[in-house]
């Protein structure tokens, strides 16, 4: 399926003819489709894309300076069905910029059977093309190419993981020789299984109804971490009830078998999907806490 110039149909007030296609040419793996996607706002105020299958982004550049800055592709949640847009994309994006951080909000394309011909890698394949652009417009963009970083809230933070623990082999063919290795990871609230205390939806969108024990293990990140996975920055309520801690708890336990640093902070409360602001913890942003860790790093 080939690209081509497209309006998107977004409800936030933030510029919509910013969004671009994330392919110049083909898209890997696609079929041809006609693009339904749309952008909703509920009642809670957020937004929410649906019918991803022509992959954008937009970049956020960091305020101005005489040096390059670390950048975030930062890829929303929504269980592989959906894009939490708002407080989970470009809500985030803006916060980074505050920071002096550039932000990279990337509209993955969600698994369709009809859309796709192998549906389980197209989130990839767009997450890793989104790293490899960072990298090649890093001069143009005044971005470290070795402060690129990966971030994602929930099934977004299973995607984040995805490539943070497969940037050995590009499953989109484009990106011969390219680093396709995220410097670092940011997942609040992440999905990191296939197994059963993952996230059944996610799983299933991914996956369909019957996956194969090698799909299994290729898709569950904590049996992928090697001692040349990026450090990570982990965020998760003890209470979640859609996504369980132990996703998290697991994950960080590998990572420091393999002698990769990792922070995990872990609050009693705060249940799943709350973005910026986990309304139990006022006097203990976890934000606060990704700028400590960001300068501990030397990415700020």
């Amino acid at each position: 399926m080939k690209n081509f110039i497209f309006l998107l149909l977004f409800a936030s007030p933030l510029m919509a003819q910013d969004f671009l296609p994330l392919y110049s040419a083909e898209i890997p793996n696609a079929k041809s489709v006609v693009n339904k996607q749309k952008a909703i706002k509920g009642a809670d105020g957020i937004e929410r894309i649906s019918n991803v299958t022509i992959p954008s982004y937009r970049f956020y550049p960091a305020p101005t300076t005489s040096s390059p800055k670390a950048c975030v592709v930062i890829c929303p949640g929504g269980g592989y069905r959906i894009l939490a847009s708002s407080h989970e994309g470009y809500d985030i994006a803006a916060k980074f910029n505050e920071i002096g951080v550039s932000a990279l909000v990337l509209y993955y394309r969600l698994p369709e059977d009809s859309a796709q011909v192998e549906k389980k890698y197209a989130p990839l394949q767009d997450a890793q093309s989104a790293i490899a652009l960072v990298r090649a417009n890093a001069v143009k963009w005044n971005v470290d190419p070795a402060k690129i970083g990966i971030m994602g809230f929930s099934a977004g933070g299973h995607l984040a993981a995805t490539t943070a623990t497969h940037f050995l082999k590009d499953y989109s063919g484009l990106h011969a020789g390219v680093n396709l290795r995220p410097d670092f990871q940011i997942l609040l609230y992440p999905v990191i299984s296939m197994r059963p205390f993952g996230h059944g939806g996610s799983k299933l969108s991914l996956l369909g109804k019957n996956p194969t024990e090698e799909e299994l293990v290729l898709f569950s990140n904590e049996e992928q971490v090697t001692a040349q996975t990026p450090k990570a920055f982990i965020v998760h309520a003890a209470d979640d009830n859609a996504v369980p801690l132990k996703n998290s708890l697991l994950y960080a336990e590998k990572l420091t078998a393999n002698k990769v640093p990792v922070d995990l902070h872990v609050y009693a409360k705060g249940g799943h999907g709350f973005g910026l602001n986990n309304k139990t913890t006022s006097g203990d942003l976890w934000f606060d806490r990704l700028i400590t860790w960001m300068k501990a790093n030397q990415l700020l």
